[in-house]
């Protein structure tokens, strides 16, 4: 087995591909086609793209509409209020229907969360289908359309002039001043870990269609699937995915061979690289964070539910600046994808990785590799200006 290497912007894991994990559970995506307005999001593929990494296909995994919002946090959001209002009625192991719930609650319960954009909202669109008021708590430095867009779902709004990870200790003490407000937060730390387990569940929708697209399009793969990190919960379902059991393997949830997964790239941005400081420390660091246009990845912890899973079973990280960011959106655009600066950061870390010998040797990008890079969402999500 081969150590980790590390340089400043960079981390490779070898040993990476021998990870197991445990699946989400199959009735994810089953909820998920159950509710008003689903659709698998767009798979596309861009020949372009592949020439000029000099890898055989690149797909881009488009999440700029997820049930009418302009990112994927949906997926999560509505699977994890699902199972937090489940399991306060009497039958928690029945198949509820959004309806049966509202009926069910009749307005009684609040969701309470902090976000930076886009969790937020799908937090209050989720309330808002069921018949729940929402509160939502986020820094001040957010842009006015990602605060428009959690006013417009109906939620009330709080500006804090504080960090993102205060913000979050805020919506904490805020839900738990009262039995009636629920706390759907997409980062776990001691003591809260279930739902944003849950939410790490929904993401596995994704995936799954993923798996589905690349089968149509003949592509074979995925090679590498490369993945923006925040707190980290969406690359923990990457590796809950791509190292666990649905994808072929035995019935405890562990796949057949190391060689049959994919490489699995992380990217943050230069200014809040939460996970790769503490890849590199061997243990989950804090750091500070600056400021960035990637307002949806500028976290300054890792969640304490991903970090064991993004330390054993990621290939590599990077960090990427705000200028290679930039490209990557225009690239993007160019080629008629619609990605916002957290959607785009796959793209820039993908060029970071690929332009490096010893990350593209790594992780074992060769001239006829599957790429697949997700964008998770639109310019309206976290528009430039």
């Amino acid at each position: 087995m081969t150590a980790p290497v590390k340089t400043d912007n960079w981390y490779l894991n070898p040993p990476a591909r021998e990870y197991r994990s445990v699946s989400a559970p199959a009735g994810v995506l089953e909820f998920h086609r159950r509710l008003p307005g689903y659709a698998p999001t767009p798979l596309r593929d861009c020949p372009e793209l592949a020439a000029e990494l000099g890898v055989g296909r690149v797909f881009v995994k488009e999440e700029a509409q997820r049930f009418g919002l302009p990112a994927f946090k949906m997926v999560g959001a509505s699977w994890a209020v699902y199972r937090a209002l489940a399991e306060r009625t009497p039958e928690p192991e029945r198949s509820w229907t959004f309806h049966e719930l509202a009926a069910h609650f009749d307005g009684s319960i609040r969701l309470v969360c902090a976000t930076d954009g886009n969790h937020g909202r799908a937090v209050a669109h989720t309330a808002g289908l069921l018949g729940l008021p929402a509160h939502v708590f986020v820094p001040a430095s957010i842009g006015q359309r990602a605060k428009d867009g959690i006013l417009g779902e109906g939620a009330v709004l709080n500006e804090i002039d504080a960090p993102y990870d205060d913000v979050v200790r805020t919506a904490e003490e805020a839900a738990a001043a009262g039995p009636a407000a629920l706390l759907l937060q997409d980062t776990a730390w001691t003591g809260y870990e279930q739902i944003p387990g849950w939410i790490v569940e929904g993401y596995s929708t994704i995936f799954r269609e993923i798996d589905a697209q690349l089968l149509d399009a003949r592509a074979g793969g995925p090679d590498v699937v490369v993945t923006p990190c925040g707190v980290g919960s969406l690359i923990q379902a990457t590796v809950a995915h791509y190292r666990g059991g649905d994808r072929g393997g035995d019935s405890s949830g562990h796949r057949g061979t190391a060689a049959s997964g994919p490489s699995l790239l992380s990217v943050e941005p230069v200014n809040s690289a939460c996970l790769l400081e503490s890849l590199q420390s061997g243990r989950p660091v804090a750091v500070r964070t600056g400021p960035t246009r990637m307002a949806g990845l500028n976290c300054g912890t890792v969640s304490s539910i991903a970090w064991p899973v993004l330390q054993g079973g990621i290939d590599a990280a990077v960090t990427i600046t705000e200028d290679q960011d930039l490209q990557a959106v225009l690239s993007l655009e160019r080629l008629g994808l619609d990605s916002g600066p957290c959607g785009a950061a796959s793209l820039a870390g993908f060029k970071v990785a690929a332009a490096s010998p010893a990350l593209r040797q790594g992780m074992g990008v060769t001239g006829a590799s599957v790429v697949v890079l997700l964008s998770t969402e639109s310019r309206a999500a976290n528009p430039l200006s």
